[in-house]
């Protein structure tokens, strides 16, 4: 009886089942970070279960806002399957309950307010975490930078600040299409989303040429905001500060 052969996915398959694009999986590659079972004669990658499962731990990883060089180096000290999957369900189940906890406390304001009844600030903020950032924004831009940038945001409508949200977005989208047509960073199509890239943090701060530069800097070193950028095109971050070093240079000295 002819035994069947182990099931495989092509790279087309893998993209649509987990909605990562085929250049971040190639991207993925070329890092060995999801190396494919084997390559078909056409050129094409394909993947098994094992790769299937990998690239699941991969994206449990991201959505943890962790970079490629430290989910590889998480990946490489992780010898099972069933430990590795205890860990990201252990974390998931950590942020379900975070979530949880949050919800009760909008539960417990609903109805404080349907009964008339009045909250403590206490009770108000009651497991809501605090920006993760402001204390590090504040080590590297001091307090009046930050305070500043609180009052834009809280001056912004609702709509303003869908905008504004969108427009990070579109910019990302920008970048993403300029990256994948392999344009330097000191192009002028590159410069142009790179001008609107600093137009949009103007409306939080003002960087002058070494803030801008050090805000680019972050994107690559935090894995949090290379996460962020990531998203759109699998490095992207590393491109976009390139793009803001030749900008700084040409516009902000």
């Amino acid at each position: 009886m002819k035994q069947e052969q182990p099931r495989s996915w092509s790279i087309a398959e893998v993209s649509r089942e987990s909605n990562v694009s085929s250049r971040t999986l190639r991207h993925y590659h070329q890092l060995g970070l999801l190396v494919p079972a084997y390559t078909g004669h056409n050129g094409y990658r394909y993947y098994g279960h094992a790769e299937l499962l990998r690239l699941q731990r991969i994206l449990l990883l991201r959505e943890l806002g962790l970079g490629l060089e430290t989910i590889a180096g998480v990946l490489a000290g992780q010898t099972s399957q069933l430990e590795a999957l205890g860990v990201h369900r252990r974390w998931l189940l950590a942020e379900r309950d975070r979530l949880d906890r949050m919800a009760a406390t909008v539960d417990a304001t609903m109805t404080a307010l349907r009964q008339g009844d009045t909250m403590s600030a206490e009770d108000i903020f009651k497991d809501f975490d605090n920006n993760p950032y402001e204390q590090e924004a504040r080590q590297r831009w001091g307090d009046r930078t930050i305070e500043d940038s609180k009052g834009r945001h809280a001056a912004m409508t609702d709509a303003e600040k869908k905008a504004f949200l969108q427009e990070a977005r579109d910019i990302n989208e920008e970048l993403a299409r300029c990256f994948d047509a392999g344009l330097k960073a000191d192009a002028p199509d590159v410069q142009a989303a790179v001008d609107r890239h600093y137009k949009w943090v103007c409306a939080s701060w003002t960087p002058d040429a070494e803030s801008y530069v050090g805000l680019g800097r972050m994107y690559v070193e935090d894995p949090r905001f290379t996460a962020f950028y990531d998203k759109s095109s699998a490095g992207l971050a590393p491109y976009l500060f390139e793009g803001i070093k030749a900008y700084a240079t040409s516009r902000l000295t």
